[in-house]
């Protein structure tokens, strides 16, 4: 199985640039790479910060875009998200009973839970006690099933002053729910704007680059990140036998391509 992970796309209303780059063009060229290279994947999951401001034609501009990828996706909610916004222009994504953009979907011996961390007005993410339960009870049902979960906002502390002050704030009673099931096998996340992996309480854990721009690898410093214009980029997950293994594909990168020729020791043969 290949799942793919895409997340912090920041589209703005076409027209308008954010970093002085075109998100919509970087996601569309996000999208032709992954139609070109993994036109196989069993899914694309895009975790968050869809949009910039959560402005309707960045939504429908997204919607458009949507439409050229050949692998199935499902979409989850960011910080920078609106909510309402984006159910007008998605009105089938799912969503559970009190109308938060998250759901499960069972692949192969895998179940895959998606949850919406999104906190009206904050940059942090939150679990309120109803997605909580909604959560325990996809947990539950997965039985012996083993759980793939991707959020926004990511579950542990990185180490990483900048971002993990804004990070989850219900972790530990998410932690609670997924000890109790027992068989996590890996955590997805966004919202860094860079690559990073882990165990976390014994579960492993990825994070993604934006496909737009990225933050500073500044492990000493606190409060707001800063933006930086390095490559963008999306990451393969790939399964098998039990075994995952994750990839990070910089799209955009153009740089020079030199085959590798193993060095000749017969001088006759060289």
């Amino acid at each position: 199985m290949k799942i793919l992970h895409v997340s912090d796309l920041h589209i703005v209303p076409p027209g308008q640039r954010l970093f002085s780059l075109d998100p919509l063009a970087q996601f569309q060229a996000c999208i032709a790479h992954i139609n070109t290279h993994h036109a196989d994947a069993d899914l694309c999951v895009l975790t968050g910060d869809l949009a910039h401001a959560g402005a309707p034609e960045a939504y429908a501009a997204l919607a458009d875009s949507l439409k050229s990828l050949t692998v199935p996706y499902q979409l989850l909610l960011g910080n920078h998200d609106d909510r309402a916004g984006f159910l007008t222009q998605f009105p089938d994504t799912p969503t559970d009973r009190h109308g938060f953009v998250q759901s499960w979907l069972d692949m192969h011996d895998l179940r895959l839970i998606f949850l919406d961390t999104l906190e009206a007005g904050e940059i942090h993410g939150r679990l309120c006690e109803r997605r909580l339960q909604w959560l325990a009870e996809a947990l539950d049902g997965a039985r012996d099933r083993d759980v793939l979960l991707f959020t926004h906002h990511p579950l542990p502390d990185l180490q990483y002053p900048s971002m993990d002050w804004i990070g989850l704030r219900d972790k530990m009673a998410v932690l609670q729910l997924l000890q109790r099931h027992g068989r996590v096998r890996h955590l997805f996340s966004g919202h860094v704007h860079r690559a990073a992996s882990g165990i976390w309480q014994g579960m492993p854990f990825s994070t993604v680059p934006g496909t737009n721009h990225q933050h500073e690898l500044d492990l000493a410093t606190p409060g707001y990140a800063t933006t930086r214009l390095e490559p963008p980029a999306y990451a393969i997950a790939l399964f098998r036998d039990g075994d995952v293994v994750t990839h990070f594909h910089a799209f955009t990168d153009a740089s020079a391509r030199f085959p590798y020729h193993p060095p000749v020791h017969d001088a006759a043969a060289a």
